[in-house]
């Protein structure tokens, strides 16, 4: 049985933009002049092949580093000229991070893990505790709330990294390959909760993967490829593209 959410077509305001990104790391070019717009409430994912510049896509986008050229622009503010401290602010608030190998804290319970961006955001362990036991249900594993990561599945695991990534209420998510070190059925399950959840909270969510079936959740799809497309190309296969400028 399908149990896939429904697809949503995002509205015409962009939550957040960026224009002509650009990033080398030494010789090596990452990006060469993409662009997107991700929309309040839509899931977006960008597809390519591995060394094309996706995840380095999303750390630019994320505020994780800064491109050498180009602009982020998220809510009017330009974040490639932000400064560290309210980068942090914003990946504390309004931006939740997801990583292919969730990156949760191996000495922290899951319930600690979840409630931890509550707490650096000045909010009392109470609360906190409360809130992230909400969010491990939501997500199906109050029951591993004391259970730490090494003592879950990946799957568990990559769902306790979701609830943390959203527990403070984002306007946007990054998730970069967050079913790319799961089994297809953990994979189906840790999408078909994320999805749910960015519908219930309008939650925009980045998806990075290079794999079809985890983009087939989403409401839109671009490619990235590095230095395969050139300006003025607007589709592949029917589906959008990142383009590169240059």
């Amino acid at each position: 049985m399908n149990t896939r959410p429904e697809q949503h077509l995002p509205g015409d305001t962009a939550l957040l933009t960026a224009r002509g990104l650009k990033k080398s790391y030494g010789r090596a070019e990452a990006l060469r002049g993409a662009s997107l717009d991700l929309h309040a409430g839509e899931i977006l994912a960008v597809t390519g092949t591995s060394g094309s510049g996706k995840s380095t896509l999303l750390h630019c986008l994320a505020g994780i580093v800064r491109p050498d050229e180009g602009v982020v622009t998220y809510g009017g503010e330009q974040l490639d000229r932000a400064s560290e401290e309210r980068l942090g602010e914003l990946r504390r608030s309004d931006f939740g991070v997801v990583f292919q190998f969730g990156q949760l804290i191996p000495e922290l319970t899951a319930l600690d893990n979840v409630a931890l961006p509550l707490l650096l955001s000045g909010i009392r362990r109470g609360p906190a505790n409360e809130r992230a036991g909400e969010w491990l249900e939501r997500f199906g594993i109050r029951g591993q709330a004391d259970l730490r990561p090494g003592e879950m599945s990946g799957g568990q695991s990559q769902r306790v990294a979701l609830a943390r990534a959203l527990v403070t209420g984002p306007k946007a998510v990054f998730a970069d390959e967050p079913t790319g070190a799961l089994d297809s059925l953990a994979g189906e399950q840790v999408m078909t909760a994320l999805v749910h959840a960015a519908r219930e909270s309008t939650t925009a969510v980045l998806l990075i993967t290079h794999d079809a079936q985890t983009a087939a959740y989403a409401d839109r799809e671009v490619w990235l490829r590095d230095g395969a497309v050139h300006s003025g190309a607007a589709s592949v296969t029917g589906r959008e593209v990142v383009r590169h400028d240059g």
